[in-house]
């Protein structure tokens, strides 16, 4: 035993033969708890949670008397070491090997090497108590400076019955204030009092601070109303946009060549609104599905023939803002959304730093979905600012996120409680919705001329510039049948390498700039469409340039439940055909439908085309004109932030006339009820003079029944007709008047008698139907070509 100590200690002897290897691993240990203690200090002001590393909930059980005294024998400790390292350093210079390595011994002898692991290890598990009473002593201090009666901790939560939220609000700030940096960038240090402070001025859980100076509180005053000037000149939105992308650049290529057209639609707008204040607004455009975030898929397609329709809706929606002369500001990224906004830094869990600086947000659901993980409460604040532009449209069953999710309405989209005019389509799809819409380019008499003298009857161009859109199934037998009359065109995307499947006899010009593509619908008689894509700007360019849009009638209509790519969009609306709108609308001669798959339907169909001449025919809501009257309409009149008063008052019902009171007359030869004209109306846009109020048929969707009496359905009436006196009006007979939340109410049921209002006014729907209900229907007139308006609503 003893040659094996003898041995043992002449290997710690040789390995020790300097001091240097040993006094840099005591180095290393007053280091690591150097770094230690920080570590636990940066938890002060990072975005960890309580619980996220083993040193913060260590810190969470330990202290104590115990742990000072465990301190200071470990400070006791490491002096004791370094002054034996000191003593070693000196003897280097004056002594000989053996004098050297006998005083080491000595020293190591006195340090009791075999106990220093142990007491590395108490460093190791006590360091978090140190940490954790520096930081208690920082938010002692901290609290002291904020606190301004003097006082320390004596912040006691208040229970006031007016904010019943605040006990709970201030145990989770004390749970879970590290969570998000934000918090500590409004002050919050992990006392009570900041705690109060925070919930108190800057969210609205507690009551104000009595002893706070609340002139340290900010007030903001009301931005300045300005008188709005139509502009002419894009270049400074052409700056605006940016570069970067190819989307961008194809949005601004876009804005530059209908520019003209859309200064001199702006000064036709100003003649005839001259008389009329206008506000100028404050409006952030964010584009959300051309962030990184959100990937950008579209940019990369821009020169493949991918899908454009949103970027040329979104830079109409840009260049039709900025003439109409409002104050612009454009996102495409987060970043710049976040600097817009006025974002605090962290995990957007507090509300932003300053009032709305917007009185407008036009967005998509991408960068609705963006807002909300970075605008904590302040969305729900001030989401009645934001209109969505939405290609599909949002029915209101699939908008309300408690009743989708009840009644198998719920989808990867929709569930945002909007009031659903907020929602902005590319096409009248739904009345609930608003209607957006964007430009196809005008011709002058002289484009119009050349084109009636140049157009080749016997040619077609097919709608499809992705390679995709040609593998329709049972497509070569119709197209065979069109090659025996006419000469087929295409314009499809491809790569030298690897041309596109498609028919030989079909002569493909590759994708187009848009000015050539123009052009080869100036000399076309033909337009057609496979099936696919759905509702785009393509065919009403095309029917503008004097073509006849061909497209195929689908058996049974596409809806989200029968149909892929319409599965998960919040709407079950039913699409009878590639594009229902110009079937709708348009119509004969300029658009025909057919079912494809009828070969003798479908070459009737060619025949008649043959022998059919069309002018060019363009919407006027489709041109410059329409869409800045619409939009302008929209933005001075739609209100969604100021609440409305509830319906009929009191003072109101008991003046109306008849037995029973009714605000409601009917209508000479008709069976729709009008607003009565000598009864006060309360505010309204559109005005209640638009409104005709009638009874669907069983099963029959609101929709279907304005459309068959040559009117639009309003959703902004539903207010008004959601009475039992409406019900009276129509000479209903009902046992009993019930409030439900559904959203095919107000109706009513002939066989049980039964007649329902609407309870909770977000589920108010044009669409929707049910076989066992009559439904009561807000219709109204609409200008001829803009659907969108009544005839009284500029």
């Amino acid at each position: 035993m003893s040659a094996v100590n003898t041995d043992y200690s002449t290997m710690v002897r040789r390995c020790l033969l300097t001091f240097k290897p040993f006094r840099i691993f005591v180095a290393g240990i007053g280091f690591f708890s150097l770094c230690f203690l920080m570590t636990s200090l940066v938890g002060q002001f990072s975005a960890k949670r309580p619980g996220d590393t083993p040193f913060t909930m260590r810190a969470e059980v330990l202290g104590g008397p115990e742990s000072r005294g465990v301190l200071r024998k470990i400070s006791d400790m490491l002096e004791v070491i370094m002054k034996r390292m000191d003593t070693l350093s000196k003897l280097g210079n004056t002594t000989t090997d053996s004098h050297r390595l006998d005083e080491l011994s000595s020293a190591l002898d006195r340090i009791q090497p075999i106990g220093l692991v142990e007491r590395i290890q108490a460093i190791a598990q006590n360091m978090s108590d140190m940490a954790v009473r520096v930081e208690q002593i920082l938010q002692r201090s901290m609290a002291n400076n904020r606190v301004k009666d003097g006082t320390t901790g004596q912040c006691e939560v208040p229970k006031d019955p007016h904010y019943p939220d605040c006990p709970s609000k201030v145990d989770w700030m004390r749970a879970r204030w590290t969570s998000d940096p934000c918090y500590a960038f409004y002050g919050v240090d992990g006392s009570d009092c900041s705690f109060l402070i925070y919930l108190s001025e800057v969210e609205w859980f507690c009551p104000p601070l009595t002893w706070r100076n609340q002139t340290t509180t900010p007030t903001h005053k009301p931005f300045p109303k300005r008188q709005l000037a139509f502009r002419s000149d894009i270049e400074a939105l052409l700056e605006q946009v940016g570069t970067g992308k190819e989307s961008l650049s194809f949005m601004k290529r876009r804005m530059r060549r209908l520019a003209a057209q859309w200064a001199s639609a702006a000064r036709r707008l100003d003649d005839s609104l001259r008389s009329q204040w206008r506000e100028q607004k404050r409006i952030l455009v964010h584009v959300g599905f051309l962030t990184e975030e959100s990937g950008d898929v579209f940019s990369p397609k821009v020169l493949k023939g991918g899908p454009l329709g949103e970027m040329v809706q979104w830079a109409d929606i840009l260049t039709a803002l900025h003439v109409l002369g409002h104050n612009l500001k454009i996102s495409v990224s987060l970043k710049e959304l976040q600097g817009f906004l006025g974002v605090p830094p962290g995990r957007g869990s507090c509300p932003l730093t300053g009032p709305l600086p917007f009185d407008l947000i036009y967005t998509d659901y991408h960068g609705l979905q963006q807002m909300r993980q970075h605008m904590g409460l302040s969305l729900r604040k001030h989401k009645c600012h934001i209109r969505v532009i939405d290609t599909f449209g949002t029915e209101p069953a699939y908008n309300h996120e408690d009743y989708a999710t009840l009644h198998g309405y719920r989808t990867n989209w929709g569930y945002w409680n909007l009031n659903c005019r907020q929602y902005m389509t590319m096409f009248p799809h739904t009345p609930d919705n608003s209607f957006m819409g964007f430009v196809a380019e005008e011709l002058n008499g002289t484009e119009r001329l050349s084109i009636q003298r140049n157009k080749v009857d016997s040619m077609a161009v097919v709608y499809g510039k992705e390679a995709s859109m040609w593998k329709l199934q049972g497509k070569e037998r119709f197209l065979a049948i069109l090659h025996r009359y006419m000469d087929i065109h295409g314009t499809v995307y491809y790569e030298t390498q690897r041309p596109p499947e498609v028919p030989a006899f079909v002569k493909n010009h590759g994708l187009l700039p848009q000015q050539e593509l123009q052009q080869l619908l100036r000399k076309a008689k033909l337009f057609i469409g496979f099936g696919f894509p759905y509702e785009g700007p393509a065919p009403l360019e095309a029917i503008a340039n004097g073509c006849i849009f061909l497209q195929p009638k689908f058996k049974p209509s596409h809806s989200s439940l029968n149909h892929e790519f319409f599965r998960g969009k919040p709407t079950s609306r039913q699409v009878s055909s590639q594009h229902p709108y110009a079937e709708q609308y348009i119509g004969r001669p300029h658009v025909i439908t057919v079912d494809f798959n009828n070969s003798q339907e479908f070459e009737s169909a060619i025949r008649d085309i043959l022998r059919t001449k069309v002018e060019p025919y363009l919407p006027y809501e489709y041109t410059c004109e329409g869409m800045l009257e619409r939009v302008h309409a929209y933005i001075q009149n739609q209100e969604f932030c100021a609440p409305e008063a509830p319906f009929p008052s009191a003072n109101a019902s008991s003046s109306w006339p008849g037995s029973p009171p009714s605000p409601f007359v009917l209508l000479p030869n008709s069976s729709a009820l009008a607003w009565a004209s000598n009864i006060s109306t309360p505010p309204s846009w559109p005005p209640l003079s638009a409104l005709r109020l009638l009874a669907s048929l069983e099963g029959q969707s609101c929709i279907d029944a304005c459309q068959s009496a040559g009117l639009i359905c309003e959703p902004a009436f539903y207010r008004f007709i959601n009475i039992k006196e409406a019900f009276s009006g129509l000479e209903v007979q009902c046992e009993g008047v019930e409030a439900e939340i559904n959203h095919i109410f107000p109706a009513f049921s002939v066989e049980s008698s039964e007649c329902g209002l609407q309870k909770d006014r977000l589920l108010f729907s044009c669409a929707g139907a049910n076989t066992k209900y009559h439904r009561l229907c807000p219709c109204r007139d609409y200008r001829k070509g803009q659907v969108a308006l009544c005839r009284d609503c500029l």
